[in-house]
């Protein structure tokens, strides 16, 4: 990674990553700024963290308020609960304010490039740039990204792509600013505590509404009191005893009933997905992939067959809570490395039995 004095935007959080981005691109020559998003109310404290990893290297800072902006996150994060689907709003934002206004408000001061703390990798090939995983596995960030425009990828930088986070950590401890002790946040960032239903009744109150809690063949099992508290695969706070291992299989919002079963229910051969963003040259016959189907999964191999704006993916073996609203990504081996070829929302899926 070399700068060669090129100018490049770093989205900085006041976190880790961000900052240890932010270093590496200074070391490789670039001609680094820093720029930190408010997107809530309560962005204060990260911004002043932000704040000061810019002072302390001595790069310029900007504000960008996107709190208009992100109200399309929180709305596409309302709707798809009410809809009784689970959403993916780290995916949706990195499309549309990450390397949608934050990208737009870089180019529009001078920026050649857009940088990030994500744990992922731009690889360019003959006149081609992908998006792969990172180095190291654990820490992999792709399939967050995996909705970004195909076209940016040739102006984005990922610093930590090759990069573990002790490896991070330790590049930050040199500003002794203890941002290297910060704990790794797990929230979704407008999500207090990881309260989402809180938040959720907040800014939609009538989701709070009774409803039936039954199992597959139709019996009454108790109530609950709003769909957008399950998601499929859920097993915890179900509220109902019945002396083995139950999970939410189903949410039907129409009719605000939530059906539970065993594990055997939620095992699955397929999935239909919609909207397909492709990363690469699109696949127009089936291919071979691995495919993941939410952000921790370790993915699994199965034949996707494209269709227009429709991807049929059959699994070679059966996979747990397929869940629509997430995001299934598809990765394929490409020079020895994984890349990711396309990405689409995930519509349905289609139990082992049927």
């Amino acid at each position: 990674m070399t700068g060669k004095a090129k100018k490049v935007f770093v989205a900085l959080s006041g976190g880790v990553d961000s900052a240890a981005a932010a270093i590496l691109l200074i070391e490789a020559s670039f001609d680094c700024s820093a720029v930190f998003m408010v997107t809530s109310e309560n962005s204060h404290q990260s911004q002043g963290d932000a704040q000061a990893v810019a002072e302390k290297l001595g790069i310029k800072f900007y504000v960008l308020d996107l709190r208009n902006d992100f109200k399309s996150i929180l709305d596409y994060f309302c709707v798809q609960y009410r809809s009784g689907r689970t959403p993916n709003p780290c995916v949706f934002c990195n499309r549309l304010i990450k390397f949608g206004k934050l990208w737009d408000f870089a180019k529009i001061n001078g920026a050649d490039f857009l940088a990030t703390g994500h744990y992922a990798r731009i690889i360019k090939t003959q006149n081609e740039f992908g998006l792969y995983e990172a180095a190291h596995i654990t820490k992999d960030q792709s399939y967050a990204l995996a909705m970004i425009d195909k076209i940016i990828l040739a102006n984005v930088i990922f610093p930590l792509g090759d990069y573990s986070k002790s490896q991070a950590r330790k590049k930050v401890s040199s500003l002794c600013l203890d941002i290297e002790k910060k704990a790794e946040s797990q929230d979704i960032c407008f999500i207090p505590n990881d309260d989402y239903v809180s938040v959720l009744e907040e800014m939609r109150p009538e989701l709070v509404r009774t409803g039936k809690i039954i199992d597959s063949s139709g019996k009454i099992l108790g109530e609950h009191n709003g769909i957008h508290k399950f998601t499929i695969g859920q097993r915890r706070g179900l509220g109902i005893a019945l002396g083995q291992p139950h999970y939410v299989t189903k949410i039907d919002a129409e009719n605000n009933i939530v059906t539970l079963g065993p594990k055997q229910e939620l095992m699955h051969k397929k999935l239909t997905a919609v909207k397909p963003n492709w990363l690469m040259d699109a696949y127009a016959a089936p291919f071979r992939a691995k495919v993941k189907i939410r952000y921790n999964s370790k993915g699994a191999m199965a034949t996707v067959t494209p269709k227009g704006d429709i991807v049929n993916v059959e699994f070679d073996e059966d996979v747990f809570a397929i869940t629509p609203g997430q995001l299934a990504v598809f990765y394929i081996q490409f020079g020895g490395e994984s890349r990711v070829a396309a990405s689409a929302w995930i519509e349905t899926a289609e139990s082992v039995n049927g």
